[in-house]
C-alpha cells in the first residue's frame, strides 16, 4: 500500500506535523465514532472562507459538519449553501444556513461531504444515504470537493461497501442484468439488489428513482466499471466518485489527518 505525507492534528492541540505513515484502517479505541465524525467535520470548517459558496453533503458525518458551519453563521459568517438531499435542506433550514440552488449558483467554491469508502487515489464509494445523484451534481460543480470521514472509510481497494446504483424503476429487471453484466465485464462480478425501505417497498430517492446496491466486494477497474455502468439506458446514475474528491479528512482515535489527491 503507498506511503504517504499527511497533515496530523492531535487531538485537543491545534499543532500540526506533517507525519509519514502507513495508510490503514485504524481501531476505534480511545474516541468513539460519532465524536471521530465531528472532529474530521471540524477540521473541515477551516476550509471554508467568508463569501464562499458551498455545497452541503448528507449523511451523519456531513451533519456534523452543517452544524458546525450553523455555528459559524451564527457568529457573522457570510456564505451561501447548496444543500445535496432534502434531509440536508432540512436540517440547514433548521439551523439557518443560508441555502441558494444551483440554478441560482451554479458554480461553487467548495463541497464537503461524506463517503462510503475511500481509496488512496481519493475515488469513492457513494450512495449509502440515497443521495448519490444530488451528490455528484453538486460536487461537480464545484472548484473543490474535501471528503470527511472516520478512518474506517478508508480503504486499499473499494467494493465490500455495496456499490449503490440511481435507477429509473421502468424496465427495472432489463437494468439489473445490464448492471450485472457490466460489473462482469469490468472484473468485479457481484449481484445487484433493489434496496428497500423499513416497509419493504423499494427505497425512492429524492429525485424519485430506485437503488440496486451491487455487491462485489471488489472493484478491480473503478474507472473501467463507471464507463460501463454511464452507457446503461436505465441507469440514472453511479455511486463511484472519480476524480471529484481532492482532499480526505479522515478522523481515528490517535487524531485527524488531512490526505491531498496524489
Amino acid at each position: 500500500m503507498p506511503r504517504a505525507q499527511f497533515d496530523y492534528v492531535l487531538p485537543g492541540s491545534d499543532a500540526r506535523q506533517t507525519l509519514d505513515f502507513q495508510a490503514s484502517r485504524h481501531c476505534l479505541t480511545a474516541m468513539d465514532l460519532n465524536a471521530q465524525k465531528r472532529a474530521a467535520a471540524a477540521r473541515a470548517i477551516e476550509f471554508v472562507r467568508p463569501g464562499m459558496r458551498l455545497g452541503l453533503g448528507t449523511g451523519s458525518t456531513a451533519r456534523h459538519f452543517v452544524a458546525l458551519l450553523a455555528e459559524r453563521v451564527r457568529a457573522g459568517l457570510d456564505v451561501v449553501a447548496v444543500p445535496t438531499s432534502e434531509a440536508t435542506r432540512g436540517d440547514a433550514e433548521r439551523l439557518g444556513v443560508p441555502l441558494t440552488t444551483l440554478d441560482e449558483t451554479p458554480a461553487l467554491d467548495l463541497t464537503v461531504d461524506g463517503a462510503d469508502e475511500i481509496a488512496p487515489d481519493l475515488s469513492l464509494i457513494k450512495g449509502g444515504g440515497g443521495a448519490l445523484l444530488r451528490e455528484k451534481i453538486v460536487a461537480s460543480a464545484s472548484a473543490r470537493m474535501v471528503v470527511i470521514a472516520d478512518e474506517t472509510k478508508w480503504v486499499p481497494v473499494l467494493g465490500r461497501f455495496p456499490l449503490p446504483i440511481e435507477v429509473v424503476p421502468f424496465g427495472l429487471a432489463a437494468t439489473r442484468r445490464l448492471v450485472e453484466a457490466a460489473s462482469a465485464a469490468a472484473g468485479s462480478p457481484g449481484p445487484a439488489l433493489l434496496r428497500r425501505d423499513q416497509d419493504g417497498h423499494a427505497f425512492v430517492t429524492d429525485s424519485g428513482h430506485w437503488i440496486l446496491d451491487a455487491a462485489l466486494e471488489r472493484i478491480c477497474d473503478p474507472k473501467a466499471l463507471a464507463d460501463r455502468l454511464a452507457a446503461i439506458a436505465g441507469v440514472v446514475e453511479h455511486g463511484l466518485f472519480i476524480g471529484l474528491a481532492q482532499t480526505a479528512i479522515l478522523a481515528s482515535s490517535e487524531g485527524v489527518r488531512v490526505v491531498d489527491r496524489p
